[in-house]
């Protein structure tokens, strides 16, 4: 079972993985692996959440906590309020949250454009606004 610390990791390879595939041309890989990069994030936040020694936590948390909705994640890890008022506070990161928010992992079966591809590496990446960046403040 991956560790918080895994989650961390496993957030910036999967990062730096899409960052090489959109050197590549492969922008399919590199949207895809953007979005698992901001799941990771989240999962990290979650696992913050829970204490190794501890009863495990109510089966409902666990069955919320294994999903690849990115909605679901930040509802599970209690950000949404967080999530809500940084939105508010700083219309970039509203944007980019707005186009992070659509990714699921069936977009592995679809086409993508460059474009799409480097918008959304850049709203999960950007250092200043990017929704990795607000994930961080939280794992």
């Amino acid at each position: 079972m991956p560790t918080r610390s895994d989650f961390q990791q496993l957030t910036d390879v999967r990062a730096a993985e899409a960052a090489a595939l959109l050197a590549a041309g492969c922008w399919d890989g590199a949207y895809y692996l953007a979005g698992y990069a901001v799941e990771c994030g989240l999962k990290a936040c979650i696992a913050k959440m829970t204490v190794a020694e501890s009863f495990p936590p109510p089966r409902k948390f666990v069955e919320q906590s294994y999903t690849h909705d990115l909605l679901q994640l930040v509802a599970t890890a209690k950000l949404g309020k967080l999530r809500s008022d940084e939105a508010v506070a700083d219309p970039a990161f509203s944007a980019y949250w707005d186009l992070v928010e659509k990714w699921d992992e069936a977009s592995r079966y679809k086409r993508i454009s460059e474009a799409d591809a480097r918008r959304r590496y850049e709203a999960v990446t950007d250092p200043a606004h990017g929704v990795l960046s607000w994930v961080k403040r939280y794992w």
